[in-house]
């Protein structure tokens, strides 16, 4: 499977709206990930942070969590929320103590970091019991947006890496371009 990050010059394309609710509505992210004020969550490829505004009011602190420190760049330029904090770093090391969030999502970018190192890192730093949001571009998908269909997962590749990681898939839903994974850690 082929691996990239999103080109950080093209930052400005992650900030239209339009565009990114067809494939993730800010409603459904937020029904998935159901975060309540004072949780601590992060975003695991936040980009510009487009989806960690719409969580940020709804949680005490939010990681904006990007390997590419230009998406921070771009981000603050942009206006990042008081209650948000950039990190840079790659999913499989995250700097945080075991046992640190109430939740974690990524949104358009497991094709990025899909690895068990990565789920198992990310389920260190989960408390029992939080929940993983992945949303991605599906390889069932035609390719009409996003990243090439040989370099993307299935949901059923997302569900088996999570269970493999120690959690449990409350759903999965495939669409004709995008797939969502809900899980707790056990």
């Amino acid at each position: 499977m082929g691996f990239h990050t999103f080109d950080a010059g093209k930052a400005d394309r992650l900030e239209d709206a339009a565009n990114r609710y067809r494939w993730l509505s800010r409603e459904e992210l937020l029904y998935a990930l159901d975060p309540v004020d004072g949780d601590v969550i992060a975003d695991l490829g936040s980009g510009t942070g487009f989806y960690t505004d719409d969580v940020a009011p709804r949680a005490g602190t939010v990681y904006a969590v990007d390997v590419q420190e230009a998406m921070h760049d771009a981000y603050r330029e942009k206006g990042v929320p008081a209650n948000v904090e950039c990190v840079t770093s790659d999913v499989a090391d995250l700097p945080f103590a075991t046992d640190a969030l109430d939740g974690v999502f990524s949104t358009m970018t497991y094709h990025e970091f899909a690895s068990d190192a990565a789920i198992d890192e990310v389920a260190r730093v989960l408390r029992p019991g939080a929940r993983a949001v992945i949303a991605d571009w599906s390889a069932d998908g035609s390719g009409e947006s996003g990243p090439p269909t040989d370099e993307r997962y299935a949901a059923v590749d997302a569900v088996d890496a999570l269970e493999r990681g120690g959690f449990e898939v409350v759903s999965e839903a495939t669409r004709p371009e995008t797939f969502v994974v809900v899980a707790r850690l056990r």
